[in-house]
């Protein structure tokens, strides 16, 4: 079905495809001519809409570019399986889908970071203790065994920083820490983390990139800091923050991400 969607719509399948974290939803103005189709007619799942995914997929244009835009995606504290979490960036790398966009709303554990930065992902460590390529491997995507020496394509992170010095945006780097969640993560564990050289933690983003990697699709990673993790803040998470601070920042996101999309 998605092959058919995506081939009456533009002819042809799009090079790119983004998907938008929590509280950036309002991207999607930026998409003319869109056509949408829930994730439920899809791929038969349904996204949490009290975290701030709608579940839809938008086919249209931007900039006179065919695009693939997401609103939300699968967490593993969702209780998907393996296999699950592999459906739908497989579905898209299937049909010819070679770029991936993909935006998260995190805490900052870097103490020069503040709320409202975007974090251009540089490497991450996966601290789920889950790996969605467990299972059998579609052959057809990609190797068993999948390079992970540069997850974050770095042809794509020299274009968003040419854009986020034209827009005279200021953008941070560093290391993404995922974890499986729904819980926000202890002092202590983010101690431990930092350690380990993170910078910013979030509950999704690593098990997506895994994906893309295996199927050899290439990768941008942007982190919106949208709150300072336990430890590093005295005020208590919450989640209604996450939602606000993505509303408050999504102009400066999209601009990054409409000036990337121009150049690729």
């Amino acid at each position: 079905m998605l092959k058919e969607l995506v081939l009456k719509k533009f002819k042809e399948v799009p090079d790119t495809m983004i998907i938008l974290g929590s509280g950036v939803n309002e991207f999607v103005n930026n998409i003319s001519d869109s056509q949408t189709v829930s994730y439920k007619e899809l791929f038969n799942y349904d996204t949490d809409v009290s975290i701030g995914h709608s579940g839809k997929l938008h086919l249209g244009y931007i900039n006179s570019k065919p695009m693939l835009v997401l609103e939300g995606r699968k967490h593993y504290y969702e209780e998907v399986s393996d296999s699950d979490m592999r459906q739908m960036i497989q579905s898209f790398a299937s049909i010819g889908v070679k770029n991936i966009v993909l935006t998260n709303a995190c805490g900052g554990m870097n103490e020069s970071f503040k709320p409202g930065d975007i974090m251009v992902i540089e490497d991450h460590i996966n601290m789920m203790g889950r790996n969605p390529l467990v299972g059998k491997n579609k052959q057809s995507l990609g190797e068993r065994f999948v390079d992970m020496s540069e997850p974050y394509d770095l042809e794509f992170r020299s274009i968003i920083e040419s854009v986020a010095r034209k827009e005279n945006i200021e953008v941070q780097h560093g290391v993404y820490v995922s974890y499986i969640g729904p819980s926000y993560e202890t002092k202590a564990e983010i101690r431990a983390f930092r350690m380990l050289g993170g910078d910013a933690v979030g509950m999704s983003t690593v098990p997506e990139v895994i994906i893309a990697r295996h199927a050899n699709m290439r990768v941008l990673g942007l982190s919106l800091i949208t709150n300072m993790s336990t430890g590093v803040t005295k005020n208590k998470l919450s989640h209604k923050e996450v939602l606000e601070v993505g509303k408050q920042s999504v102009n400066k996101l999209s601009k990054l991400l409409l000036g990337f999309l121009e150049r690729i």
